[in-house]
């Protein structure tokens, strides 16, 4: 009896520890431990979840072949210290791996932890995307990195059209890393973050102080596309207190991360006061496929959580989370592979270390096997499929894209690493080729802060940023280009309009001021107008500025948005007009040939009609009259070709065809005299004018007068300077210049109000006119 006692009491005190299957031991237990703040939301949604799927794993005893997964949650209770201090606990107790932590900060600090002792950790809210794998090869994210969130946000902002955003996030390593992925894939579109707001930590932030201070500054800003990196409780305050200083109201655009998802989910309703505040704002949800597995979870989560906090997507991936490690365990169990845990003699070989028991610290000995096992999870969850790429990211990670209106939330499409933007749920489109071209990308209508359904254009005039100073012409003539108004410092005329519609094109904000050049009495020199953009004294240049090669060689140049080039304007006088205009065509040679004609075919008439037709007899006058009449009247159509002979007929109807052609001549020749106003002027066009010893005049301040001297070798003393429209004329009229050289435009102006001139020949230089400066 006594050796039995001992024999049940041995069994007893390994029972508890272990069972037998076959030729190996399995654990009655295998511990998992899972550090989370539980007076948080996502403590509180992860908490539950996970107990569910504990429950789960450990409702089938043969699943892990009579072990039972056991899950030791550890509240740390929002504070660092306490939660290096649960994660040093469980490495005492000898955990297969460790569900967290719930912050890239702590992640950062206990993957040094894990990859010493081992010790896989899994976590789904610490997405930070600088936790690589190569350097920390016992973290896995269970759920898509960051990266992948900011690639979205990326994509909607070049969606939108806007090419700068303000980042308002805390200073910690997830929301700090997060914006600059963002910035990163900002920058591949051509986009850029334009101010990064700091907050302090989320957990020492205590009155709304720090966060008005920030806000206040974005306010004096130009960009208002603001990114909001945060967690609920600083997001919340964050959008109470912008709605507070106007920040909630038209042309302004929010963007949330994910945790205004899980509030959204979690929270319902939402208190008056934050749900207001929210209205307008876009956010984003890592997306979860509808399965049945999912639906039934949903439908348990009331039972669950008794009612006191809502299912957010962060509860899916804890459940799912908690099955890649079971599954994991379940193959390590498999392979006949024993659970064990060895000294670190790293740790032993420590000395003075006082009361630190760190050589309770082990090693897992399976650690890396087991790491394997995780890595290589292929499966079906409440999330969808879970698989690792090689990278250890999350295959296809995929949102979607919420906006917050009056009534809840609703959704406006889905983001996906395969496709981009949809509106139709990504996984309808893996199956299909990658199209991320912009006509391919799609999302709903928007309803934006302020109530409006219109794309905010994402930028204003900052009220405290420095203005512009563009440089406009004061001038005497043309004014209807460019002009001061009405005595005051405004200025009006077609560049000006032509300007401040490029303006609105652009999507950032040009804040400018006009300042004038000149003093109004005379057209300024446009040359010394240039040049002063670069001494600095203006930022750039609008008006009738010509792009010429002097120019071009110091300041940068638009595109032109008016062709010009040079012409040469001359008087002309008019053809009198007579009734007799319509002989004009008639010309000397013309009436000759006509003659001539008359006279062979009257002539060759008579020598094949005479001798075989009486008409052709009689006396010479008769015969000269009736050869003249066959002539004449074959002109009109006449049938009198029937009295002659058939080689008279020919003779007939080749001097017909004659007729048409003569006649054909005459008509296009007097249609053109009819209609088109004849023109007489001595000067032809610039080779006429060059050849010329007549003074030639142009316009006070053009380039035109350093051409002529320059390009065509026109003495300067040929040169009559003129300063408007009124004198052009009378220099015209009364001989003082013969003619006018200047550029196209003032040309068209010019000759719509007087009359008398023309242009002579074509433009003999090519330009156009553009705006200046010298950073285009």
């Amino acid at each position: 009896m006594f050796w039995v006692l001992v024999l049940l009491s041995f069994i007893v005190l390994i029972g508890d520890g272990m069972i037998s299957e076959g030729a190996g031991l399995r654990p009655r237990y295998v511990d998992v431990g899972a550090i989370f703040s539980l007076g948080t939301l996502q403590g509180e949604v992860t908490n539950i979840a996970m107990k569910a799927a504990e429950e789960d794993v450990n409702s089938d005893p043969s699943f892990l072949g009579g072990s039972k997964l056991r899950i030791t949650t550890y509240d740390a209770k929002r504070n660092g210290f306490l939660t290096i201090m649960g994660a040093l606990q469980f490495m005492e107790t000898d955990a297969v791996a460790i569900i967290g932590p719930q912050t890239s900060i702590m992640a950062h600090v206990l993957s040094h932890l894990a990859n010493e002792l081992s010790v896989p950790m899994l976590s789904f809210t610490a997405l930070d995307p600088s936790l690589s794998a190569l350097q920390f090869p016992f973290f896995v994210q269970t759920a898509p990195s960051d990266l992948f969130l900011m690639r979205a946000i990326a994509e909607m902002i070049s969606y939108y059209g806007w090419s700068e955003v303000i980042a308002l996030y805390n200073d910690d390593d997830n929301s700090r890393n997060g914006i600059t992925a963002l910035g990163d894939e900002l920058e591949g579109r051509r986009c850029k973050i334009s101010y990064k707001a700091v907050l302090p930590l989320d957990v020492v932030i205590t009155s709304p102080r720090e966060i008005i201070n920030e806000l206040v500054k974005i306010q004096g800003m130009e960009s208002r596309v603001i990114i909001v990196n945060t967690f609920p409780k600083t997001g919340k305050k964050i959008f109470e207190e912008a709605q507070k200083l106007g920040m909630m109201e038209k042309g302004y655009v929010w963007i949330a991360t994910t945790w205004l998802t899980s509030l959204l989910d979690s929270v319902n309703p939402l208190p008056a006061k934050t749900a207001e505040s929210l209205r307008g704002v876009l956010t984003l949800r890592i997306h979860t496929p509808n399965s049945k597995k999912k639906k039934d979870f949903v439908v348990r989560w009331n039972k669950l959580s008794n009612g006191t906090v809502g299912l957010n997507v962060y509860g899916l991936y804890a459940y799912d989370t908690v099955w890649i490690i079971a599954r994991a365990v379940k193959r390590l169990l498999d392979s006949r592979a024993n659970i064990s845990f060895s000294s670190d003699p790293k740790l032993t070989s420590m000395k003075g270390g006082g009361s630190l028991n760190l050589g309770a610290l082990s090693i897992f000995d399976q650690g890396s096997q087991f790491l394997d096992y995780i890595v290589n999870t292929n499966m079906t969850g409440v999330t969808g499929q879970i698989q690792f790429l090689p990278d250890r990211s999350m295959i296809q990670p995929s949102y979607d894209i919420i906006n917050v209106v009056d009534d809840g939330f609703r959704q406006i499409g889905y983001w996906s690493n395969h496709s981009g933007l949809s509106i139709i749920p990504p996984e309808s489109l893996y199956k299909k080729l990658s199209n991320r071209s912009s006509s391919n990308q799609h999302l709903n209508n928007v309803t934006w802060p302020g109530g409006t359904s219109e794309t905010p254009r994402g930028w204003v005039f900052p009220n405290n940023g420095r203005r512009l100073r563009i440089g406009v012409p004061d001038r005497a003539s043309f004014k209807e280009f460019v002009s001061r108004l009405d005595g005051s410092n405004k200025v009006q005329g077609y560049a000006i309009d032509v300007f401040e519609a490029a303006v609105k094109l652009i999507s950032y904000p040009v804040p400018h001021e006009f300042v004038l050049f000149g003093d109004g009495l005379k057209n300024p020199n446009f040359n010394e107008f240039v040049n002063n953009v670069t001494i600095g004294v203006f930022d750039a240049v609008v008006g009738d500025i010509a792009i010429v090669t002097k120019r071009t060689r110091i300041v940068d140049f638009t595109q032109p948005y008016i062709e010009s080039g040079l012409v040469v304007v001359a008087p002309v006088t008019k053809l009198n007009d007579t009734p007799w205009a319509f002989l004009r065509p008639f010309t000397p040679p013309m009436w000759a040939v006509t003659a001539a004609f008359f006279l062979i075919v009257g002539s060759v008439i008579w020598i094949l009609e005479h001798r075989i037709n009486d008409e052709f007899r009689g006396p010479p006058r008769k015969q000269i009259v009736t050869i003249l009449w066959f002539s004449f009247s074959t002109m009109f159509f006449s049938h009198r070709e029937n009295t002659v002979s058939t080689l008279g007929r020919a003779v007939l109807l080749i001097w017909l065809f004659v007729v048409l052609i003569i006649t054909s001549s005459y008509t296009a020749s007097l249609t053109s005299i009819l209609t088109v106003q004849q023109l007489n002027s001595p000067i032809r066009g610039v080779d006429t004018l060059i050849s010329s010893s007549g003074r030639v005049g142009f316009q006070v301040g053009s380039y035109a007068e350093n051409y002529m001297i320059d390009e065509l070798n026109i003495a300067r003393s040929r040169l009559v300077p003129l300063g408007s429209p009124k004198e052009y004329a009378a220099a015209l009229q009364n001989g003082t210049v013969a003619a006018i050289v200047d550029e196209r435009p003032y040309v068209d102006l010019f000759l719509s109000e007087f009359c008398g001139f023309a242009i002579r020949g074509q433009e003999f230089t090519r330009s156009g006119w553009g705006f200046v400066s010298t950073f285009i």
